[in-house]
């Protein structure tokens, strides 16, 4: 399984769907679960995990950094 593919794929579904993201949030090992389709051992699912937030929270930086630049 390709991990860093499966972390986009997650990225993608938290950007475009409300409700995944509101699971995701709320649960986040479910969430990933329903996307991958299979039960991985918790040190996979932590690592996904990690990277979703990470890549999620960056790009809301990004994004805020950018509104904060068009005032300048």
């Amino acid at each position: 399984m390709d991990i860093k593919a499966k972390i986009e794929e997650i990225i993608n579904k938290v950007k475009s769907d409300k409700d995944f993201a509101a699971n995701f949030t709320k649960d986040p090992v479910k969430a990933v679960e329903s996307v991958v389709g299979v039960d991985l051992p918790d040190d996979k699912i932590n690592a996904i995990i990690t990277g979703v937030k990470a890549k999620v929270s960056l790009d809301k930086a990004d994004g805020l950094l950018g509104n904060i630049k068009k005032l300048f």
